[in-house]
């Protein structure tokens, strides 16, 4: 208590040199506020989006390995499809075989075939028409005729009067012919039935692109119940409830859907905006288990199969692409993930982080010299004070814990002061940083548009990057998190500031400081 009482009268005794150490860590409790608002605040959102955006890994074709069996020149197209066609395709069983991995937290697959229909209108904005072969053959015929009896032998003793004549025929041949060499992977059938394995595998009704607008979607992923495009169901006049019969291409059997709902597409895809109908209009969707029925009656249709595995964290994805590789993975097939995406997506505002951090620290380290300085020039003015202290008893241990109590007191006041004014600048500082970060990731991309001659934005599309939804947005709030960081910065300022008050108050001898003062 005797501490304290001295602590307070020499605050109140010496108001001009508390008062600039107190401007002193007011601006730096301020500044120190912001920056630990935006650091948690920008680490929730990062924590959040990766939590809430899982780390996909897929299988796709190694084009570059592909491409090494290519060959070139006119002749070569047939056999380079040739080539593509003997690849052996990734089976169900395989993808189910890769699933079962302790380095999955889920996967979950699209099964793709197409069937065709009798009974139902194809979406689309061409039409086929046969090529005429026009073949004209010229054929000739003589006809030799000879005279009347009674006329008179010519030279050589035949009859006078024989004619020959030649009759020139030409017959035209019309053929009829449609012949196409493509791949035999690709689907045949006129309608796209996507066979989804579970709700997540769903991601485009997840993300938005589709949503059902009529009806409702199928519960079980084995029946032949089904969704259908709203623009197929406007061209054919189909409603919910309504049943669809589609047919296999290669066997003719006719199978019956019950459309349990009615999807509308809203994808923009600058590919097709030439198109009248979207690429999901002859999109049939249902589940797996169908399109496995499918197959199971029809071992020749053509079948797409694209998994999605959920990956645990960044680092299972070379431990999974190992794995992949030992359980028979085919050399023409490479994995590939998301990652990039989720990086790109955080980018910003890692950046905003990055600088949050990079701020404090430099903060606390000219904070902590200043401070330091400041003491050490007090510890000299009030080397007396000292002396007197001492020579009436005050032990140092005690004159030590008065000296480091001032600071503290100070600087406790003025944290709390410069936390509130901290609050009311941590939103729209940490606002006004990361959107300095989007518009120099927007500069950087517009050059690079530039550089292709684009003058607009560049579509992600054509550097092979997905275009993900950028976080544009912090909300930087000062919590009870925010509060105890900044007291423990504010401790941790005030011991090491103190460390001169300390060894000084030990060195000094009381009665060489009198001498001095006398």
């Amino acid at each position: 208590m005797y501490i304290l009482k001295n602590s307070l009268i020499s605050i109140l005794r010496n108001k001009g040199r508390n008062i600039l150490i107190g401007i002193i860590i007011l601006v730096i409790a301020c500044s120190t506020t912001v920056t630990l608002a935006i650091r948690n605040t920008a680490n929730n959102l990062v924590k959040n989006y990766e939590e809430s955006n899982d780390l996909i890994a897929t299988i796709s074709l190694n084009r570059n390995e592909l491409s090494k069996n290519f060959q070139g020149g006119e002749d070569a197209q047939k056999s380079n499809i040739e080539a593509f066609n003997n690849i052996q395709a990734i089976t169900l069983e395989q993808i189910k075989s890769y699933g079962e991995s302790e380095y999955l937290k889920d996967y979950y697959y699209t099964y793709t075939t197409s069937l065709n229909s009798d009974t139902l209108s194809k979406a689309t904005d061409s039409y086929e028409y046969e090529v005429e072969d026009r073949q004209t053959t010229t054929s000739s015929t003589s006809t030799t005729t000879g005279g009347t009896q009674g006329e008179g032998k010519g030279p050589g003793g035949e009859f006078g009067g024989r004619h020959t004549i030649t009759n020139n025929n030409t017959t035209t041949v019309i053929t009829k012919s449609k012949e196409i060499f493509q791949s035999d992977k690709n689907l045949t059938g006129d309608f796209e039935i996507s066979g989804y394995s579970s709700y997540d595998a769903m991601t485009e009704f997840i993300d938005g692109t589709y949503k059902v607008e009529q009806g409702e979607i199928f519960s079980d992923f084995s029946s032949f119940e089904c969704i259908i495009s709203s623009e197929l169901a406007t061209l054919n006049e189909i409603s919910v409830g309504d049943t669809i019969t589609l047919k296999n291409p290669n066997t003719e059997t006719t199978y019956d859907f019950i459309v349990k709902g009615i999807y509308k597409d809203s994808s923009t895809d600058a590919e097709n905006s030439a198109n009248m109908y979207s690429p999901s209009a002859n999109k049939i969707i249902t589940g797996s288990g169908v399109v496995e029925k499918l197959v199971a009656e029809d071992e020749e249709l053509v079948t797409n199969i694209t998994p999605e595995f959920v990956l645990q964290n960044e680092e299972s994805i070379e431990k999974f692409t190992e794995e992949l590789t030992q359980k028979g993975l085919n050399e023409y097939y490479t994995v590939t993930t998301n990652l990039e995406e989720l990086e790109t997506a955080t980018q910003s505002i890692e950046n905003v982080k990055t600088f949050a951090t990079t701020f404090l620290l430099i903060t606390l380290i000219i904070s902590a010299v200043v401070l330091l300085v400041i003491n050490m020039l007090n510890i000299r003015e009030r080397k007396y004070e000292i002396g007197v202290f001492r020579t009436i008893g005050v032990s140092k241990f005690k004159l030590t814990m008065q000296f480091v109590l001032e600071i503290l007191i100070v600087t406790t006041i003025m944290l709390c002061i410069g936390a509130v004014i901290g609050s009311l600048l941590a939103k729209p500082v940490g606002q006004q940083l990361l959107q300095n970060e989007i518009e120099a990731t927007q500069q950087a991309d517009s050059e690079i548009s530039n550089n292709f001659g684009r003058g607009g934005p560049m579509d992600m599309q054509h550097k092979g990057i997905v275009k993900v939804e950028q976080i544009d947005s912090i909300e930087a709030v000062v919590d009870f998190t925010v509060i105890a960081q900044l007291l423990g910065i504010g401790v941790f300022l005030t011991l090491m500031s103190s460390l001169g008050t300390m060894f000084s108050i030990q060195r000094f001898s009381p009665l060489t400081i009198l001498k001095e003062r006398s």
